[in-house]
C-alpha cells in the first residue's frame, strides 16, 4: 500500500503467516499481519525480538502472539483508531495497525514473550471423536489426562453439544455448541463416559479471573466471532464446574500419574492438544517413552490410549493419531483444521 514502511526481511514470519489466515479463512486477521509485517520499523523493540527470534518463529506462533496482542489492545479500544478498526468503523487497516505499533510498543513486546494460550474447544470435537473410537475398542468409561490444560476447558469436554457431522453426542442443553464441518467417512456413534479429568500446565489460567478471560479471549481471531461466544461460555462452564489442574512440569507430573495404578474397569486417557509445538523434543521423546512404558503394562481390565491432536513433522497438517495398549499399535483418524473447524475423518471400525 502506498506509504508503508516495509520491517526488517528476518521478520517476514508475520507475511508468510498473514497467507496461512487467509488461506484458512480469516481475512481480517491476516490483513492485520500483513499491515504488521510493512509497520514494523515503527516498534523497535518489537521488531528486535521477531527479527532475533530463537528458533523456529512458525513453532513458536509468534505471528499468533502479535496478533493477540493487537486484538487485546483493540478490545481496549486503546489507540481508538485500532478500536474503531476491530468493530468495523473504517478499514484504514494500515494506519489503525501503524498508530498501535508506534504508541504500545512495550506492550506488544511484552506479549511476545509468553506463550500463546487458546484454550481452544472446537478441538474437543475431535478429541470427542477419538474417545468414542476408545470406546468401540474398550466398552468402559475413561479416565482423561490433559498435557498442557491452559485453563482447563477441554477437560470439560463432556459437558458440551456436539454435531459431529450428524452423529449428536453430549449435553443436549450445553450453552457450547461444537459442530466442526464434518468429512469423510461417519463419526463413530458410541457413548462416552468420563469418570475422572484432571491436567497439567505450567502456568494454569483461572476462569474466575477477569485479566486471564481477556487474554483467552484476544487469542481468539476477531473475524470469528463464533469463537468467541462459544469460549465465553465454555468459561462460563468453567466457572460453575472447575476443572481439576496442576501447576507443574507436564513431564513429571505425568510420570507420577502413570506410577499409579490405573482404576480397574475404565480406559486411561493421556490427551494433548496443539501442545508439542512447544515442547522440546528432548521433552518430546521423555513423554512417549513413559507412555509407551505404561502401556507395556496396560491389559484389557487397565486399557491405555494416547490421542494426539498436533501438527505433523513437515507442519503441513494437523493430525489426529490415537494409539491404544495393551497392543500399542497407532492409528491415524484424522486431519483437522488447526481450530478444530472441520475434520476430515479416516477412522475406520476396529477389525
Amino acid at each position: 500500500m502506498p506509504g508503508a514502511e516495509h520491517g526488517d526481511a528476518a521478520t517476514g514470519e508475520l507475511a508468510r503467516q498473514s497467507a496461512v489466515m487467509r488461506a484458512i479463512g480469516s481475512p481480517f486477521v491476516a490483513d492485520v499481519l500483513a499491515a504488521g509485517d510493512r509497520h514494523l520499523i515503527h516498534a523497535p523493540l518489537t521488531q528486535a525480538i521477531l527479527a532475533g527470534w530463537p528458533g523456529d518463529p512458525a513453532a513458536a506462533a509468534v505471528a499468533m502472539r502479535f496478533n493477540a496482542a493487537l486484538h487485546a489492545l483493540a478490545r481496549r479500544n486503546t489507540p481508538p483508531v485500532l478500536g474503531a478498526l476491530y468493530r468495523g468503523a473504517h478499514d484504514d487497516v494500515d494506519g489503525a495497525v501503524r498508530a498501535a505499533l508506534a504508541a504500545h510498543d512495550g506492550f506488544i513486546a511484552e506479549w511476545l514473550h509468553d506463550a500463546p494460550q487458546t484454550n481452544e474447544v472446537g478441538r474437543a470435537a475431535a478429541i470427542l471423536a477419538a474417545l468414542m473410537m476408545v470406546r468401540r475398542r474398550f466398552p468402559l468409561p475413561v479416565e482423561l489426562i490433559e498435557l498442557g490444560s491452559s485453563a482447563g476447558l477441554n477437560l470439560n469436554l463432556d459437558r458440551y453439544a456436539y454435531d459431529l457431522g450428524g452423529v449428536v453426542a453430549g449435553q443436549p442443553g450445553s450453552s457450547v455448541r461444537i459442530a466442526p464441518e464434518w468429512r469423510g467417512s461417519s463419526a463413530p456413534d458410541e457413548p462416552v463416559e468420563v469418570a475422572a479429568a484432571r491436567g497439567v500446565d505450567l502456568h494454569p489460567l483461572d476462569p474466575h479471573d477477569p485479566a486471564t478471560c481477556e487474554r483467552l479471549m484476544a487469542y481468539v481471531f476477531a473475524d470469528q466471532p463464533e469463537r468467541s461466544a462459544r469460549l465465553s461460555h465454555a468459561l462460563a462452564i468453567a466457572r460453575r464446574h472447575p476443572p481439576s489442574l496442576t501447576r507443574a512440569d507436564a513431564t513429571s507430573w505425568l510420570l507420577r500419574q502413570l506410577d499409579s495404578p490405573a482404576p480397574p474397569g475404565q480406559v486411561r486417557v493421556v490427551f494433548h492438544s496443539m501442545v508439542m509445538q512447544y515442547v522440546g523434543a528432548s521433552e518430546r521423546r521423555r513423554l512417549a517413552e513413559a507412555i509407551a512404558a505404561a502401556g507395556a503394562l496396560a491389559d484389557r481390565e487397565r486399557p491405555l490410549a494416547w490421542i494426539c491432536f498436533e501438527w505433523n513433522a513437515q507442519r503441513t497438517a494437523v493430525e489426529l493419531r490415537l494409539t491404544c495398549w495393551p497392543d500399542g499399535g497407532t492409528r491415524l483418524l484424522a486431519t483437522c483444521h488447526p481450530y478444530g473447524a472441520w475434520i476430515d475423518w479416516a477412522g475406520a471400525d476396529e477389525g
